[in-house]
């Protein structure tokens, strides 16, 4: 090796010595391009088949073209600069005639053009994936903008301006910058050392070039800083603002700055050349020093100014700015339009106030999605293959009736198969789909404490009809798999039998000819290619997990982590995935992550569960980003949306606590409240598995005041800043017409409406409750308190709480034993939701007789009655010693005993 380079480098008589390394670096060449770009290619025509059969060939065909043009457009700058410059200088060198004779390198002509064009194209290369990778998303939005008809009120330009071209010019000016700098010093390295600087006029052309190029690039820069003045509130380096956006300190000192180093950045470039012309290297760095001098001068003023002018006096000096800051971000968030109403908080609650609302009160929900996955995935997967990875919550209209119900998806784990069946074959030609759902009411239970199913078994049968169970496309992280070849797919198990099947669709890609060669290569499975399990007919479904489905087709949405499956009116399944539009450029916004400032929902992506086939439903037609992207995409959107699809969209629960974090602080409209905090909202704390954790947003289904029926309600109640009472309770609307529509209700601030963590403090104080809580976690049993629900009703408030027990066997599972409800200063805990509405309203109203709920309940004596409290008190006495007794036999090895002593526990437990 080292004899080829030296004879490279040196050169031979020989003319066939002279080709021979030429050729070497011809075929290393070629083989580096092969080994880099083969893979590229396959993967770049596999990608366009699998985005045409799926629909989005456009889409591909646009993102391609824009990464195409820019990788080209950055090769070529990156390339095409260094190339001039190394040739430039190594030409420099060889008209020298003191380096002529002394540097190796600038002897052969041909031999360096080769090496100057080898390094230029690598390098080129490393600009072209700087180019494509991180400018194709603004130089398409910058081409197809849309105006938001939204000025900012400094500058007076659309909102378009910071979203679409400041980004794109930003990119473009950083990158310029980097390669004019690089090419800067790489020539003054050049030159100074070799002292060509001062005797070389070429260069001294060279430097005079790059240097005006350099300073031109940084001014730009600098001017572009003074628009992001609009985007934070940095101050300086160690200090913020008050304001998010403009502020005094930004207006004043920090915008000029910015003009002063645009302009000197160009004074410096134009000293830099004289010095060089003056032959004085110690003028040539002087601008340096000088530029670097005056950013230090600006960054002490803005402290200076920050620390002894604004913050002694900030509200009066940031007062016009808050103003913008509030409107701003309140429009970023959309929350200028919500709707703000008195809630009384009365105590007006009365068997008449339930009857009227008797939809709401049967929809509340005793049953949590957290254990509640638990229980499905031991009682309704059948088989260690399946998986329930979520439980949703949604409504439908069973029998007529409004419902809200839990919805899960059996899905297909192929890690979980037995190991001998994790064969080739089992894992990509016939175990390929999950099967059918799980669908519960979320206000029923069973008398064990189990949901009340709706739809279960295999096959799905019950109150839903489900007519296409087979989930091929799901969240679970599938592989792909070979669907229509030789061996049967696995549909269900039947008892002792398995049920077959066969993919019925034209929605894979079709492994035939050409295709089954790129396929094989592209999974890197060469049994693709060799199986005679695989024919003509086979199709091949690839990315399967809906997630990366979506990312892979349109990946400049943002998705919502928690997808949720609908039974269709046909009974065949869909995925709905919330799609959001995020950036970081709104003017005068604050974040709400990272820099993040903007974000809204304006599409709903529906995926089907068989098919796969990917719709992107616009909900929200005139978002001005949207539109922007509807002018790239045309073909990606569908605006017509079914009737039974729009019936199940819900209001996202990750956008909707985003906005209402955001409210607590931008419901100030008082700016000098607003600029103190003074009244700041924020989420309440409840209870869950014994420990204090920040509550979630939840859907109700209740009627507002004012509308006629019942609706789906998103909802979140605040309290004060530091205080447990509740301020307000903030709500969305789901339904129809009045989608995304929000409403805040404020209570009352001269009187106290408890707040969840004030009910679940009440609940530990009440002496029967927590005896009876207490009582339950011994004997290596664990009590679960799940979420706390407050329930608007008229112009009363519910609060409703089931509560679980659990044994601490791992195959355990936790049941629902009692509802706890809560209203004005009365706490009852039931094992029922009626019986506890039922004693609620005896202890309201003593004299009003109070019919038992229809059917027999756990807790009802013979005659109808509930429990008096001599009674529970008794019973509580009873189990206590029962207990005792448990434990004794237990210690004393008297299994039998023991047994029958749990009888007895169980039989009163029971009958509480």
């Amino acid at each position: 090796m080292h004899l080829v380079l030296k004879k490279f480098w040196h050169g031979k008589s020989e003319a066939t010595s002279g080709r021979k390394p030429i050729k070497i670096i011809i075929w290393l060449i070629l083989l580096f391009l092969v080994l880099s770009f083969g893979g590229t290619i396959i993967r770049l025509i596999t990608d366009y088949i699998w985005m045409n059969s799926v629909g989005y060939s456009e889409v591909y065909i646009t993102v391609l073209m824009s990464k195409v043009l820019l990788g080209v457009i950055g090769f070529l700058l990156f390339s095409g600069a260094l190339f001039i410059t190394l040739f430039g200088i190594w030409r420099t060198y060889t008209k020298d005639p003191l380096l002529n004779n002394k540097i190796p390198l600038v002897v052969s002509t041909r031999k360096m053009v080769w090496v100057i064009a080898l390094l230029s194209v690598l390098f080129g290369l490393l600009g072209s994936s700087m180019a494509k990778g991180f400018g194709w998303q603004r130089w398409l939005k910058l081409l197809h903008q849309t105006p938001f008809h939204q000025v900012d009120p400094f500058f007076h330009l659309d909102i378009s301006f910071y979203l679409f071209i400041l980004p794109f010019l930003k990119f473009v000016d950083n990158l310029l910058i980097g390669l004019s700098l690089f090419i800067l010093v790489l020539e003054t390295l050049a030159y100074v050392f070799t002292q060509l600087i001062f005797r070389s006029k070429r260069a001294q052309g060279h430097l005079a070039v790059n240097l005006i190029l350099a300073g031109v690039f940084l001014a730009c820069k600098h001017i572009l800083d003074v628009f992001e003045t609009l985007l934070t509130d940095k101050v300086n380096l160690f200090q913020k603002s008050a304001v998010y956006g403009l502020s005094f300190t930004d207006r004043w000192v920090n915008i000029p700055v910015e003009y002063v180093l645009a302009a000197f950045s160009i004074i410096g470039a134009v000293w830099m050349i004289i010095a060089i012309r003056k032959q004085s290297l110690r003028q040539f760095f002087t601008p340096v020093a000088a530029y670097v001098g005056l950013a230090i001068i600006g960054f002490v003023a803005s402290l200076v100014v920050q620390q002894f002018i604004v913050s002694p006096n900030e509200f009066s000096k940031e007062k016009p700015y808050l103003k913008h800051n509030l409107d701003f971000t309140k429009t970023a968030y959309e929350l200028n339009h919500i709707k703000e109403k008195q809630h009384p908080g009365n105590l007006t609650l009365s068997k008449e106030m339930l009857d009227r609302n008797e939809l709401t009160v049967s929809n509340i929900r005793i049953n949590d999605a957290r254990p509640l996955i638990d229980v499905y995935n031991q009682l309704q997967t059948f088989r260690t293959y399946y998986q329930f990875k979520d439980v949703d919550i949604d409504r439908y209209m069973v029998d007529g009736k409004y419902q809200q119900v839990f919805v899960g998806a059996r899905e297909l784990s192929t890690g979980d198969l037995p190991d001998q069946a994790k064969t080739w074959v089992n894992k990509n030609l016939r175990y390929t789909h999950g099967y059918g759902i799980s669908m519960s009411h979320v206000n029923q239970i069973t008398e064990q404490g189990q949901p009340k199913y709706m739809v279960e078994n295999l096959p799905p049968k019950g109150s839903v009809k489900v007519t296409r169970p087979q989930i091929y496309f799901g969240e679970e992280n599938y592989d792909s798999v070979v669907v229509d070849s030789n061996v049967r797919e696995f549909d269900y198990p039947s008892g002792e039998t398995n049920v077959n099947t066969t993919y019925k669709e034209k929605a894979g890609i079709p492994l035939t000819g050409l295709n089954r060669v790129l396929f094989a290569l592209k999974e890197g499975d060469l049994r693709i290619l060799v199986s005679n399990q695989i024919s003509a007919k086979s199709q091949l479904l690839e990315t399967r997990n809906i997630m990366d489905r979506l990312e892979r087709i349109a990946p400049f949405f943002t998705y919502d982590e928690d997808p949720y499956l609908v039974v269709r009116d046909d009974g065949t399944l869909v995925w709905i995935v919330d799609a959001y539009l995020t950036e970081k450029n709104y003017p005068y916004s604050e974040p709400f992550s990272h820099d993040l400032n903007y974000i809204a929902n304006p599409v709903k992506a529906v995926i089907d569960a068989y098919t796969g086939k990917v719709t992107f439903y616009v909900v929200e037609p005139d978002n001005a980003i949207l539109k922007t992207y509807r002018n790239i995409f045309p073909e990606l959107f569908t605006d017509k949306i079914p009737a039974d699809i729009k019936a199940h969209f819900r209001y996202p629960l990750t956008l909707f606590k985003i906005q209402a974090a955001m409210y607590g602080t931008y419901h100030m409209s008082n700016l000098e409240v607003f600029y103190n905090r003074e009244d700041y909202w924020q989420f309440p704390t409840e209870k869950y598995y014994n420990e204090d954790v920040t509550m979630e947003p939840y859907y109700v289904t209740m009627k507002l005041p004012g509308e006629d029926k019942e609706e789906f309600i998103l909802m979140m109640p605040f309290t004060p800043k530091n205080k447990q009472n509740m301020i307000a309770w903030i709500g969305v609307r789901n339904d129809g017409e009045h989608y995304g529509e929000k409403m805040v209700y404020r209570f009352p601030k001269q009187k106290n409406i408890y707040g969840p963590q004030q009910i679940e403090n009440r609940i530990n104080q009440n002496s029967e409750i927590s005896q009876q809580l207490n009582l339950w976690s011994q004997g290596g049993s664990k009590v679960i308190r799940g979420n706390l629900l407050v329930i608007p009703i008229e112009d009363t408030l519910l609060y409703v709480e089931p509560i679980y027990i659990e044994s601490s066997n791992e195959t355990s599972l936790p049941e629902v034993k009692r509802i706890v409800v809560a209203y004005g200063d009365k706490i009852v805990m039931e094992p029922t939701l009626d019986q506890s509405l039922d004693e609620l309203l005896s202890l309201i109203d003593p004299e009003q007789s109070v019919e038992p709920p229809s059917g027999k309940n756990d807790g009802e004596e013979p005659n109808g009655k509930t429990e008096t409290s001599t009674t529970a008190n008794e019973k509580l006495k009873q189990l206590a010693q029962l207990f005792k007794d448990y434990k004794k036999a237990v210690s004393d090895g008297r299994w039998e005993d023991s047994g029958k002593i749990m009888d007895e526990i169980e039989k009163l437990l029971g009958q509480q």
